[in-house]
């Protein structure tokens, strides 16, 4: 599954690039089927242990899941729920983004510019002029009912939105001024961030759990709020009840802002990374725990940075450079890592849902399936496909059909019988009689696969080809099917099976299987039909065991 966006538009606004994640590694996503997980286009796992997810679907379709604190699954009820449930409200709507505070409320903005939101409402950070929960989306009016929103962002417990025109509204918890209005009274519904905002046009937000700050169209920076770890960059810890210009970046354009717990990251238009705020993880990267009041550069020996990543709910920091080299630094999972940590990560989201704590979603990932095959995927395709092969097997009258580079690349076997010395490496046709046409079959969608699906009794017909043509691997798996189908019906044909084909793990576990069901394994036609030597070692052994003491 790819997420995937627009390149690096010209202003700041960055929420996703051309990647490719895996949306499972976010163990909510486990439990989906390869179907499901393919019609996702939109996703976002949030919440104070990452136990909620909220996904949009390619037909627009709205589905939460998980723990639902605070009603932040927007149901219209307070149950937690492990299976996906439909948001029938949002049905249709085009999600343009979404962002989550620590209640959890989620803010969620369309492409039509409407604003909805839901979930915990102590301060009245759903901005409906209550502190009544939010048990399901509700359209927030107010001074933005005229209004276009094209993004939201969230703190622990206040809200902002911004709007087509570049004109910034917060609203919520303000005890520290993160709602930007010259007091520390709550917000209950949008106000329009001003003072020397007023005549500025702003083209991106973001929150620390109780700062804010604005990136607008020349590059500055502003922010304002909760200041005592220097997450403002002023050069100083007051708290700003109004915005406040971040001079220390002056002569920068700044194209992308982000903010952690409480610290924030700066890129410019040059890839230059700027970190300040606090730093008791080592998220500022600048290899000590000392807080910093005001924009360091960091990663100055690295190359080019083209993203970077945080969020509020997390210490956790990560950088991609042009070349795609993800770095991580910060609280990753309990560790202090006080410099950027060149990773095998390809991008950013990775490292949240790896190392972040809680393994939240820093953005919502945006999903898009095409018709790019991995290589994997396209081998496994392309096993008995007449119309691409090059060569053919006949089993019990049957073809399969393969590629005979794909066969010496995968099987030492194949390696030898295709040398010009061989006659098989003339024929187009190879009549296969020591083995059955499913387990041969079984054998060959192996090697363009990797996976092994047969019932126990074929898996050891399949077990026989491996150990005679030296497959290991395969060998292992056979074992393990058999395992996991052994019954008192087939136990003795599986233990002698195994003792043919010198599989000794496979035989101690048959032979520990037939002694815990003695009497029932001693009654069935496959004991009365084995060979005597093999009955005569059985009773022997199974002596030794202790299995006919009284």
């Amino acid at each position: 599954m790819f997420a995937e966006g627009s390149s690096l538009p010209p202003s700041p606004k960055t929420r996703s690039e051309c990647i490719m994640v895996d949306v499972t590694k976010w163990p909510l996503f486990s439990l989906m089927g390869p179907q499901e997980l393919s019609a996702i286009r939109k996703a976002c796992v949030f919440g104070m242990s990452a136990n909620e997810a909220i996904y949009i679907t390619s037909d627009d379709e709205v589905y939460v899941f998980g723990l639902n604190c605070s009603n932040c699954l927007g149901t219209g009820d307070s149950l937690s729920t492990i299976v996906p449930k439909k948001l029938d409200f949002l049905s249709g709507r085009k999600v343009v983004s979404l962002s989550y505070g620590s209640g959890p409320h989620i803010l969620l903005a369309t492409e039509d510019g409407e604003l909805f939101a839901w979930g915990h409402n102590g301060y009245s950070q759903l901005g409906n002029g209550t502190t009544n929960q939010g048990v399901a989306p509700v359209l927030v009016s107010a001074s933005l009912l005229n209004k276009k929103v094209t993004e939201v962002a969230c703190g622990s417990h206040h809200s902002m939105a911004l709007t087509d025109s570049g004109e910034v509204y917060a609203w919520g918890y303000n005890n520290c001024g993160q709602v930007g209005s010259g007091s520390t009274a709550n917000q209950p519904t949008p106000r329009r961030v001003s003072s020397c905002l007023q005549n500025k046009v702003a083209v991106s937000i973001t929150c620390g759990q109780t700062s804010s700050l604005a990136v607008v169209d020349n590059g500055e920076v502003y922010g304002w709020g909760y200041n005592g770890n220097g997450q403002l960059g002023l050069g100083n810890n007051g708290n700003q009840l109004t915005p406040c210009r971040l001079a220390a970046l002056q002569g920068f354009c700044v194209q992308q802002i982000v903010s952690g717990y409480a610290h924030s990251l700066a890129l410019t238009d040059e890839g230059l990374l700027y970190a300040w705020g606090a730093n008791t993880y080592g998220q500022l990267g600048t290899g000590n725990k000392s807080n910093q009041l005001s924009p360091l550069q960091i990663m100055t020996e690295k190359e080019r940075i083209v993203e970077i990543a945080a969020c509020h709910s997390t210490h956790t920091s990560a950088a991609k450079t042009q070349s795609g080299q993800v770095y991580m630094w910060g609280q990753c999972r309990g560790q202090s890592i006080v410099l950027p940590h060149l990773t095998h990560f390809t991008c950013t989201d990775d490292v949240f849902a790896c190392f972040a704590t809680p393994s939240v979603m820093w953005r919502l990932l945006s999903m898009e399936q095409d018709d790019f095959l991995t290589v994997a995927q396209s081998l496994k395709k392309e096993f008995d496909n007449p119309e691409t092969a090059d060569l053919k097997f006949c089993v019990d009258s049957k073809y399969i059909y393969v590629h005979k580079a794909v066969l010496k690349i995968r099987c030492e076997h194949f390696r030898s019988m295709f040398q010009s010395h061989w006659n098989e490496d003339m024929k187009e046709v190879i009549e296969i009689d020591q083995f059955s046409y499913p387990v041969y079959r079984s054998f060959l969608e192996f090697l363009y696969t990797d996976n092994v699906e047969l019932p126990p009794e074929d898996a050891i017909g399949l077990l026989d080809l491996a150990t005679s043509y030296c497959e290991n691997r395969l060998k292992r798996l056979c074992q393990h099917i058999i395992k996991r189908g052994i019954t008192v019906e087939n136990a003795f044909s599986l233990l002698s099976a195994a003792v043919r084909y010198d599989a000794e793990d496979l035989e101690e576990f048959c032979f520990k299987f037939c002694i815990n069901h003695l009497t029932e394994v001693t009654q069935t036609a496959a004991f009365w039909q084995i060979d005597g030597n093999l009955l005569k070692d059985f009773i022997c052994r199974a002596s030794r065991y202790g299995a006919f003491k009284n």
